[in-house]
């Protein structure tokens, strides 16, 4: 089993051997390094390969969310705080989730598997394409002061805004309060990333040149970034 690397950064001793006993008992999760404040994490990113990093906001010398926008090529990252008030800031820099202290086991779990879905669906969006589930599948999202449920297969595209993304169902568009990122945890492996700021169904795909990817109603720019990966596609 490939494990996955990860680094605990957090100010607070007790904070720190929590998330680790919790990684400890979870298959296929090794703890690479534990740092007290950004400036020491900064290094060990440096020097050492880590694939998700458990992230404290309020820490001494640079707060956790600067030291977060500041990294060219951050890990993963899942936020580990106290503090309620910098979900939606922290949402902008696409973490995987937000957990607030103290956390528990069952909600530790969970946002690890949300981490393991979104590296499943970015590997699988370089596969060929597959068959459209035989099931129904759907996702409920809060929109508009209401939880609705909607067909994964009906919506054609996500758009990442600053602290919400829109979804985009036929003449519809619902906007949902949370990260692009944690947005295509939900969906299925059908949903390409092809700019920074869109996901694409591939159902809904009607064509596409080098530059735009063509649906239906609309015609979404491809970012250069993702051009290739989304050309073999």
């Amino acid at each position: 089993m490939i494990s996955t690397k990860c680094l605990v950064v957090d100010d607070e001793a007790i904070a720190q051997r929590i998330i680790v006993g919790y990684l400890n008992d979870l298959p296929g999760m090794e703890v690479v390094s534990t740092a007290l404040n950004a400036i020491e994490a900064m290094s060990i990113l440096e020097s050492t390969d880590i694939d998700l990093m458990f992230l404290d906001i309020e820490m001494p010398k640079l707060k956790g969310l600067a030291f977060l926008s500041a990294l060219k090529h951050p890990p993963s990252v899942i936020i580990t705080t106290a503090h309620r008030e910098y979900a939606l800031d922290s949402y902008d820099l696409e973490v995987i989730d937000y957990l607030l202290k103290p956390i528990s086991f069952a909600r530790f779990v969970k946002a690890i598997n949300r981490y393991k879905k979104v590296v499943s669906v970015d590997t699988s969006s370089s596969k060929s394409p597959t068959m459209p589930p035989t099931d129904e599948a759907f996702i409920y999202v809060k929109s508009d002061r209401k939880t609705l449920k909607l067909n994964i297969s009906e919506i054609q595209c996500i758009e990442g805004m600053n602290n919400y993304v829109i979804l985009h169902v036929e003449d519809t568009r619902h906007i949902v309060y949370t990260s692009i990122t944690s947005m295509m945890a939900d969906v299925d492996s059908d949903f390409v990333r092809i700019h920074k700021s869109f996901v694409v169904n591939k159902r809904h795909v009607k064509g596409y040149t080098k530059e735009l990817v063509m649906l239906s109603d609309r015609e979404l720019p491809i970012g250069k970034t993702y051009r290739d990966a989304v050309h073999e596609l």
